[in-house]
């Protein structure tokens, strides 16, 4: 037995009042009911404040000017068992700029999508032009309506070839009738019935129709002109019912008062099948030449009207061979003419309503559901899941060189400018003592000879100098401080200190230094221990572990210190001595031993966390419990340590890229995760951490996650856009809703130094090959298969 075949549609629905929404629902209904192994759902665009009671086939729904909202269905869709995606393209659908909103959705998914295009523009402004060619790019397969689309999308768009089919808009079944049975049943007189239908609006071109009409009535005075359809919801919202008005003053002022008739209503499917097949005549006014397909045209063909209509693209296409009469745009008199020749030449207008009765027979929903169901099949044949990682294939394959110029460019003789305008350092923000701890760990790591130390020791001689500066008499730190030299707080937060302590303890480990910046950092430590021991606050005391921990792991005690210290304690801020590598151990198992108490108080089956939400820095709080493990070989903090960091993982993984949580609103237990806005620091941190978890517990998945999470710099993101400036060594400060933060300020490119750093530790023959596979990756679906099942635990159910 065949599996089901699941198609998941987007688009406006019914109940919506649109044409793309019925044709959705049209579409839907011909896709699953020509056969039983075709199941189909549907993701429905909302207007702002709009709510509507959809059927059960609606699982998600858009709000179209939230661009969230398309990343979400992005993400519901990929976690979906949706097999393909049919999209319904028109422009104004979607919000943004042409509509671009969309693409925040089809870059995001993993699924095959097929576009239907109802509209194709043949001289476009920049902005549609860029949004069809990312559509084109987007799409598996393109389906239009009409040739003359076809023809547009080739040498208009370059698009290829094999991405295009023509499937026609579809029509109702009926069999060929005349009229008086219908007219009948509706209580509809007109000998003969002219009928327009359709949302109204200034476009549809029915002042010809009136104007041509009283010379037509004073030799038919029986002839009725049906104006059927509620009018354009957005006209009504924005001009109420003034276009209808004007049309009714012009059938006054015409005096065809008897002769037209406006049924001010949407009507629906039904219903509008009996008003078409009443009709005698069909016409269709509309004034753009431009319009690629028309719903009311398709239906009219379908039903075996008589037509006549002016000489927009598909009309043009679809009445050619004598199935319909052509008049120019706005031609009353062309109008008139046509009009008097159906009623007078019977035998001809029957002849033409049979023509266009079978070329409709195409068009029928039955057969346009078999030919999309065909197209459905095919591109998912053709379609592999290796497919998913081509979005990512700009990606490099080797890790970029370590480059301190953009670091050298925030750096006075002062500290760190904290922040840029557009990579231009901005002086009024000052300088912050966050920046310069975390600085000193990225330069210390990059120290693996004398030499290296030589080159780095102005830098770290200026940062070091920032710390003795900012430190204050109770041995906390100031945070800020303009650029006036002034500090502008009596002390900083916690979090501060334990930045501080992060990167004095990294300086203190750091063998290649000379003795004198390494006494002095170990001196400012020594000075902080009051202030270390009473912190509360848990990413504070992740922070000063892994300071701690650099000095513990390195054996460095005070002794080693001593005879620098005393020659020199009149010029230090004095202390009576140096504080001994045992009291800094019990601070540390001390703060290592209150995170596991958090995480015990918090974490739930599923809610791996030290906290009931999930902020900013997190990675930092795993990562400090994986060095208490690789110090004291205590399992608890193994345990904990792996289990928070694997729920990181869970939480942000989405199976080829990194979905960091967004810090507008944060990611609370039973609440939403929010999308934006992204810091770098979370990818820095994560990488630091996961190449941590690989060196102490020697499980690969690890490394291979790091190198994923630090890719998320170089464009592995939900946005697909590189945050490093491969010339400058820059790095943009976030991911928002509306594309990148341009900004480029010290955090950013200081946390992705570190993460570099730490990488490169394990860019071995090993680490080397693994990078350089992702070519063959990317045509090997066995591979990729592998990989996924190597991922498995860490990706998001």
């Amino acid at each position: 037995m065949n599996k089901q075949l699941k198609v998941l549609f987007i688009g406006t629905y019914f109940p919506k009042e649109c044409g793309i929404a019925t044709f959705t629902s049209d579409l839907l209904n011909s896709v699953s009911g020509e056969e039983n192994d075709v199941h189909c759902e549907v993701i429905a665009l909302n207007d702002p404040s709009e709510t509507y009671n959809y059927p059960e086939e609606v699982v998600f729904q858009i709000q179209r000017d939230r661009i969230e909202d398309y990343y979400l269905a992005a993400d519901y869709i990929n976690q979906s068992d949706a097999d393909i995606v049919c999209l319904q393209h028109e422009f104004g659908l979607f919000w943004g700029n042409a509509g671009d909103y969309i693409f925040a959705l089809l870059s995001g998914i993993n699924k095959p999508v097929i576009s239907t295009m109802h509209t194709v523009i043949r001289e476009p402004e920049p902005e549609y032009r860029v949004s069809i060619e990312k559509l084109i790019r987007y799409s598996e397969k393109l389906i239009v309506m009409s040739q003359t689309a076809v023809e547009m999308l080739k040498e208009v768009y370059k698009a290829p070839e094999d991405k295009i089919e023509l499937i026609f808009h579809g029509a109702p079944d009926y069999p060929f009738n005349d009229c008086s049975k219908y007219k009948k049943r509706l209580n509809l007189k007109g000998a003969p019935l002219v009928l327009t239908f359709g949302l109204l609006s200034q476009n549809k071109g029915i002042e010809s129709m009136l104007e041509a009409l009283p010379e037509v009535v004073s030799q038919y005075p029986d002839l009725v002109y049906l104006i059927l359809g509620a009018t354009h919801p957005v006209i009504k919202k924005n001009f109420g019912e003034t276009y209808r008005q004007s049309l009714k003053n012009k059938v006054s002022e015409l005096g065809l008062e008897k002769n037209v008739v406006f049924h001010d209503k949407f009507v629906e499917k039904e219903e509008l099948c009996n008003y078409i097949l009443a009709s005698d005549i069909y016409v269709s006014p509309y004034l753009s030449r431009e319009q690629i397909v028309s719903g009311a045209l398709t239906y009219a063909i379908g039903m075996g009207k008589a037509i006549v209509s002016t000489p927009y693209w598909y009309a043009q296409e679809m009445l050619s061979d004598n199935r319909g009469l052509l008049v120019d745009f706005g031609d009353a008199d062309g109008f008139r003419k046509s009009l008097l020749h159906l009623i007078e030449n019977p035998e001809e207008c029957d002849n033409m309503r049979k023509k266009a009765y079978d070329f409709g027979r195409k068009m029928t929903w039955k057969n346009v559901g078999k030919q999309y169901n065909t197209v459905f099949t095919r591109a998912l044949k053709n379609y592999s899941a290796y497919s998913t990682s081509k979005k990512f294939n700009f990606l490099p394959n080797h890790l970029p060189e370590v480059k301190l110029d953009y670091l050298r460019l925030l750096t006075d003789d002062v500290g760190i400018i904290q922040h840029t305008n557009l990579g231009v350092p901005a002086r009024h923000y000052g300088y912050s003592t966050d920046d310069v701890g975390r600085a000193l760990v990225a330069l210390t790591q990059l120290i693996d000879n004398q030499k290296k130390a030589e080159e780095l020791w102005k830098l770290i001689t200026t940062y070091l100098s920032f710390l003795e500066h900012a430190q204050t008499d109770t041995g906390h730190f100031h945070n800020f401080m303009s650029y006036k030299r002034e500090f502008l707080d009596e002390k900083g937060s916690e979090d501060t200190l334990g930045r501080a302590i992060y990167g004095l303890g990294h300086v203190v480990s750091c063998p290649y230094l000379s003795k004198n910046l390494r006494t002095l950092a170990h001196t400012l430590m020594s000075r902080a221990r009051p202030e270390m021991e009473k912190l509360n606050y848990p990413r504070a005391k992740a922070y000063t572990m892994c300071g701690l921990y650099e000095m513990l792991r390195a054996g460095v005690d005070a002794d080693e210190f001593e005879s620098v210290f005393n020659s020199r304690r009149d010029a230090i801020k004095s202390i009576d001595s140096l504080v001994s590598k045992d009291t800094f151990e019990s601070i540390f198992i001390n703060h290592a031993n209150s995170l596991v108490d958090l995480y015990e108080a918090n974490h739930k089956e599923d809610w791996n966390w030290f906290e009931p939400t999930v902020t900013y820095s997190n990675a930092k709080l795993s990562e400090s419990l994986l060095l208490a493990y690789n110090y004291t070989k205590d399992r608890t903090y193994r345990k904990v340590s792996l289990a928070t960091l694997d729920f990181l993982t869970e939480i942000q993984w989405k199976g080829d890229f990194f979905d960091m949580v967004g810090n507008q609103g944060w990611y609370s237990y039973n609440g939403k995760k929010p999308i934006f806005d992204q810091q770098p620091i979370e990818a820095g941190y994560l990488t630091q951490a996961y190449v941590s978890a690989y060196e102490i517990v020697r499980d690969r998945k690890y490394l291979e996650l790091a190198r994923y999470s630090f890719e998320y710099f170089l464009g592995r993101n939900r946005l697909q856009t590189v945050m490093y400036d491969y010339s400058t060594g820059a790095v943009c400060d976030g991911l928002n809703c509306d594309g990148i933060n341009r900004n480029q300020g010290a955090e950013s490119v200081i946390c992705f130094l570190m993460a570099l750093s730490s990488l490169n530790r394990h860019m071995d023959k090993t680490f080397s090959t693994m990078l350089q596979s992702r070519v063959s990756d990317e045509v090997d679906e066995g591979t990729l298969e592998k990989r996924k099942s190597f991922l498995s635990a860490n990706q998001v159910e």
